[in-house]
């Protein structure tokens, strides 16, 4: 079995030490780095600038004039040698910017599979992004933000550096996220508050109705009952002990390290989930 050979445009500019998979097409005054790996049936749009140490996978889509895999935009990166790692499968849009991660964030960024990433979206250092998320246009993600499988993340919304974004989590567009979003909710406004859980996004995936209606009396229970903390984890666990979304939902929000995005109008009544 032979491999299909890559597909370079003469006037694209490939330093060596490059390594590009079989099949792997670049076009016309692309710019790719020494330190660049591209794995095979990825495509390069024209225009786009490749640099850094950034490892790509395989069936990636790249269009013209993204940026990625540039020094972070961080006074505190001193050269160190830090990397972007891509999964397969992602499509990249046009201006779209990656930048390589940092000392202090673990030295990589990191973007799963099956990802789409519109126009202008932005990914800072040491974003870990996982799969089947999306990032629509001029969305922006600053540094050491996590955000969880199959999420959606409207137009021109921002994500404070830090903040973690639950699994299936739907960001409204415009949005400005300060505090985690817990899995499987809304969130919407400035600041961003939680506006009911991601329906839509839920009957989407699969889940049974059983699921959708433990995550919703979860929710009630995390939100409407005027519960503190404490005490409203305590008892979604020992409610719904049984439900992997509900214990996801509940393993997400204990581990907050920034606060909780809430409806609006509510808060817990200890203050246990306010950022110092």
């Amino acid at each position: 079995m032979t491999s299909t050979p890559s597909k370079i445009h003469p006037s694209a500019v490939i330093a060596p030490g490059a390594e590009l998979g079989p099949g792997v097409e670049v076009g016309p005054y692309a710019v790719i780095g020494p330190q660049v790996r591209i794995g095979a049936r990825s495509y390069i749009g024209p225009h786009t600038v490749i640099e850094g140490r950034t490892t790509i996978g395989c069936d990636n889509r790249i269009f013209q004039f993204a940026s990625v895999g540039a020094i972070p935009q961080d006074k505190k990166y001193q050269g160190e040698d830090s990397e972007l790692i891509i999964g397969d499968g992602n499509a990249i849009r046009e201006f779209a910017t990656l930048h390589l991660g940092t000392t202090g964030g673990g030295m990589a960024t990191r973007v799963g599979n099956q990802n789409l990433l519109m126009n202008y979206a932005h990914v800072a250092h040491d974003c870990q992004i996982a799969d089947h998320v999306v990032l629509a246009n001029g969305a922006t993600l600053a540094g050491h933000v996590t955000v969880e499988s199959f999420v959606t993340v409207g137009g021109l919304v921002a994500i404070h550096q830090f903040t973690r974004v639950g699994e299936l989590a739907l960001l409204a567009g415009g949005a400005m996220v300060s505090q985690d979003v817990p899995p499987y909710c809304t969130a919407t406004g400035d600041r961003a508050h939680l506006h009911g859980l991601n329906l839509i996004g839920l009957k989407r995936r699969g889940l049974s109705a059983d699921e959708i209606s433990a995550l919703k009396k979860a929710y009630r229970t995390l939100f409407a009952e005027g519960l503190s903390l404490k005490e409203a984890l305590a008892r979604v666990r020992e409610d719904s002990p049984a439900s992997p979304t509900v214990s996801h939902l509940v393993e997400f929000i204990a581990a907050s390290q920034r606060g909780l995005c809430r409806p609006r109008g509510t808060a817990d009544p200890e203050g246990e989930d306010e950022l110092p």
